[in-house]
């Protein structure tokens, strides 16, 4: 009698690493750093998993159950969406990114991802049971990323997702292998993963970045609300007063202008941030980030590229002197943000990205144990 064995894949999220499991689902992984990892498990006829394990001096065990994927062994009834080509379209933007490597990136089996839609918030969500598979042909990179959060707002252009990705390497020609790697230089230069290693190992300046802050102050152009208040009022009552129809509505124009106006404005301020202000060291393969306001991070040995400058719509606003250096806003959003040697963030969801680092999406993600190649003297 035959026997079919299933194979149970085991992928580390964000690296090139992973093995399978024994026939008793037992797996070994060596080698590793400490640090926080995600483990990924994946089998035929069970929804993909994932399980967050920390190693601290020792090695850890873990144990992951898996769900059997229901739409794998029934039928699937489909439900026609009038509107999913726009919504994929959307998604593809918001995921993968505009950027010109985003050119050369395909999501193979786009049917796993199921849309919901707010008609009322116009909000987008996706979600996915199944890894997204995206062949990435300007990195050299086949991607499987599993989506835990994705969540698009369309009347603030906020763009929130998370979820844990596979590389695979592409195989090649030779010039197709160089031509990947150069490029997957100038995506890994001044990324995020490229700042947090460098803020981790105190080596912001020598590698290129310079820290600002982008800082909440009163808005000294607006004038006071009991007076703006008063005068809309007054000149909404035109009775017993001789004022013309025109000066009228000009002065309600310029009052309801003037209450419109922001309480605060976001002012840069241009003294550089001492690293030794912003981080602390937490544990011993840990630091810990927290601060008020924006960091301003701008990269100096990258110009934005034409695309972004003219068509992304992510430009910041900068001083002369900052040209087209690659300029970031990052938004702390929870009370720390925690990250490792190799530029891995704790919890990803605690920060919020705009400007370059809001452009460059999927397509410009090099894996966690990217290494840069050594520049011959």
């Amino acid at each position: 009698m035959e026997r079919h064995c299933r194979v149970l894949s085991i992928l580390l999220s964000g690296y090139q690493t992973g093995t399978v499991a024994d026939n008793e689902g037992r797996f070994v992984i060596r080698n590793l750093k400490e640090g926080n990892y995600n483990v990924l498990v994946q089998m035929i006829g069970y929804l993909p998993a994932n399980q967050n394990v920390t190693i601290i001096s020792k090695s850890a065990d873990i144990e992951i159950k898996l769900q059997e994927n229901i739409k794998q062994l029934k039928e699937v009834v489909i439900t026609l969406d009038p509107h999913r080509e726009e919504r994929l379209k959307a998604f593809k933007e918001s995921f993968i990114g505009t950027s010109p490597n985003s050119k050369k990136c395909e999501i193979t089996n786009p049917e796993v991802i199921q849309f919901d839609y707010d008609d009322e918030k116009h909000i987008l969500k996706a979600i996915a049971d199944e890894f997204i598979v995206v062949e990435n042909k300007a990195l050299g990179y086949r991607i499987k990323y599993l989506l835990k959060y994705f969540e698009e707002d369309e009347e603030t252009k906020i763009v929130l997702f998370y979820g844990y990705p596979y590389f695979e390497e592409i195989k090649g020609t030779r010039s197709k292998i160089r031509a990947y790697q150069e490029k997957r230089k100038v995506a890994y230069l001044g990324s995020p993963q490229h700042f947090f290693r460098s803020l981790y190992s105190n080596s912001i300046e020598e590698d290129g970045f310079i820290i600002n802050k982008l800082v909440k102050a009163p808005n000294k152009s607006k004038r006071p609300d009991t007076l703006t208040e008063a005068k809309i009022n007054f000149f909404s009552d035109i009775r017993g007063k001789q004022i013309s129809l025109k000066t009228r509505k000009d002065s309600l124009s310029y009052w309801t202008m003037m209450k419109n106006k922001p309480d605060t404005l976001e002012v840069l301020t241009r003294g550089k941030v001492l690293t030794d202000t912003l981080v602390k060291q937490k544990l011993s393969s840990l630091k810990t980030l927290n601060y008020k306001d924006a960091l301003y991070i701008v990269f100096k040995k990258e110009r934005e590229t034409r695309n972004y400058a003219d068509h992304s719509g992510y430009k910041i606003e900068r001083p002369p002197e900052y040209s087209r250096f690659q300029i970031s806003l990052v938004y702390q959003l929870k009370s720390s943000i925690n990250f490792y040697e190799n530029g891995g963030i704790y919890d990803p969801g605690s920060l919020l990205y705009e400007g370059f680092w809001g452009y460059e999406k999927v397509a410009d993600m090099v894996p966690m144990d990217y290494i840069l190649p050594k520049t011959k003297d």
